[in-house]
């Protein structure tokens, strides 16, 4: 058998484009999963604190596209899409993430995975990988990371409220 080389961007990861967030939520990957796959779930928590979320397109598949405003406290609008690109129930989601324009030289690849726990949680990460370093300190800058977690929580919370309502 023959090893062959991992060419995508995770391989080559460069700690000066990288961006890591990650939380352990109190559900099976299963449920996790699934929340970030049912177009019906993913409008309901997406986003940080105080944004809502206009869905405009989603076929949440590889080759599929989420195309979303995101619609911050103060009205600002910002337009995105997401194209699905590797999807491996109940393990991993790969997306490449930008504005809503075909030619987004800021676009980044998204790389979100379900680690299950022993106890039944799961450790939901996500790993964004940026074009460049200085793009990965803008983002950094306009407070990526604090959004990061401000979505996992609402992500934490999505899932877990299903979970009570289920039990």
């Amino acid at each position: 058998m023959t090893d062959t080389p991992d060419t995508s961007p995770w391989a080559t990861a460069a700690l000066s484009r990288e961006v890591v967030i990650a939380r352990v939520v109190d559900a099976a990957p299963r449920r996790v999963f699934d929340a970030w796959t049912d177009p019906a779930q993913i409008g309901l928590w997406f986003g940080p604190e105080g944004f809502t979320l206009t869905t405009h397109e989603a076929e949440i598949r590889p080759g599929g596209l989420w195309r979303f405003d995101m619609v911050a406290p103060d009205g600002t609008v910002f337009s995105n899409r997401m194209r699905f690109l590797r999807l491996e129930a109940p393990r991993l989601i790969e997306i490449e993430h930008g504005s809503d324009s075909d030619d987004d030289p800021d676009r980044f690849r998204m790389l979100v995975t379900f680690d299950a726990q022993a106890n039944g949680k799961t450790v939901v990460t996500l790993r964004q990988m940026h074009p460049s370093p200085e793009r990965r300190e803008v983002v950094i800058g306009f407070g990526a990371v604090e959004y990061g977690a401000q979505t996992l929580a609402k992500l934490a919370a999505h899932v877990e409220a299903g979970r009570a309502a289920t039990a």
